[in-house]
């Protein structure tokens, strides 16, 4: 606390983002980043990249980035908006359209930085409750509003929407802005992107940072209608006209480009997901349908705080989020193929260490 600090900044409750440890030999599954790091052909193109022309800002619009994106799915540069991760990207939209005096719509077990943004633009939001399943009712958000906000697939859950539940929402909602934030779509969802050129209210936004392995260089992207797309490069450029630099717009560019990597390390994610899902069932947990790179997974009798204090012991880290309907679960990040075995015997290990001792 300090009496510096505007009343704003001691109103905030800031996000508080996946740990980072220091630890020697660790399994680090619990941010959802990907094992197998970035294409090869991305780290060719950042060294290249580190040359002379650094001395230069670079390109504010991040064209040739946007263009790319652009040709994958039929549309214009125009339809595409680039931000120094997903993150910022987010952050722009909840100033450019939600402020309209109804509360923003998003779920109550979802990405935890939705409430963060709101608080800091001072927006009053709504929370829709998930049915028993952890499940998204699109029904329960005919409501007032002043724009949506909807992980697919969600987080922490992995549970993702068909596009005719997506498309439901846009077409309830004309007058508002659907924000649908698929930071795991390609992971096993479908992507709403198809649906940009019909829906004018419809924004999608995806990064760089899961199944493309650049969580480090912060990449993300908006596409949406050039109108949406123009406001968001207003609020940017009220706030940072060079949010990518140099190094990370040839990086991801080539990271775009190449969908051979991109299908290679999805597909041994998801094979992997498979087995974990499998094997964790057989430890008696239950695990939720995931679309994602992560489970979301409980024990039928053990509590999730416990385990993941030993599985920590172990030197495997996994994320356990406190609260009333997520304090039971763990989110458990698909590593590869040896890091989730590893995983599964500590698991064994503890529970049968459990199942040892007296009472």
């Amino acid at each position: 606390m300090s009496r510096f600090w505007s009343p704003l900044v001691h109103r905030l409750t800031p996000y508080v983002p996946g740990e980072q440890p220091r630890l020697t030999n660790l399994i680090k599954l619990n941010t959802n980043e990907s094992p197998y790091g970035p294409s090869p052909k991305a780290i060719a193109a950042m060294q290249a990249a580190t040359d002379e022309t650094l001395r230069l800002y670079p390109d504010p619009a991040s064209l040739a980035l946007r263009e790319a994106i652009a040709r994958r799915s039929g549309l214009t540069a125009e339809h595409v908006f680039t931000g120094n991760g997903s993150d910022e990207v987010l952050a722009h939209a909840f100033q450019a359209f939600f402020n309209h005096g109804e509360p923003v719509l998003f779920a109550d077990v979802t990405y935890s930085f939705y409430p963060v943004y709101c608080g800091l633009y001072g927006l009053p939001f709504e929370t829709i409750p998930l049915d028993d399943g952890l499940r998204v009712r699109i029904e329960d958000f005919n409501r007032p509003n002043s724009g949506i906000v909807l992980a697919n697939p969600n987080a922490p859950t992995g549970i993702a929407l068909g596009l005719g539940d997506i498309e439901k929402l846009l077409a309830a909602h004309p007058d508002r802005v659907v924000l649908i934030d698929e930071a795991y779509v390609d992971f096993g969802a479908e992507s709403a992107v198809s649906l940009v050129s019909r829906y004018p209210n419809l924004l999608v936004v995806q990064t760089f940072s899961k199944s493309r392995g650049l969580a480090g260089l912060r990449v993300g992207f908006a596409v949406g209608d050039p109108a949406l797309i123009e406001g968001l490069v207003r609020v940017k450029d009220s706030f940072n006209s060079y949010p990518l630099d140099r190094l990370a717009q040839a990086g991801a560019l080539a990271a775009y480009e190449d969908e051979e990597w991109l299908a290679e390390c999805v597909n041994k994610v998801m094979a992997t997901r498979t087995a974990l899902s499998g094997s964790l069932a057989e430890l008696g947990f239950e695990v939720l349908p995931s679309s994602a790179n992560f489970v979301y997974a409980r024990h039928q009798d053990r509590e999730a705080a416990m385990l993941a204090a030993a599985l920590r012991e172990r030197a495997i880290i996994v994320r356990h989020l406190k609260g009333p309907r997520t304090s039971s679960w763990l989110r458990i990040t698909v590593g590869t193929d040896a890091q989730c075995a590893a995983l599964v015997k500590a698991l064994q290990d503890i529970l049968h260490r459990n199942d040892q001792s007296p009472d």
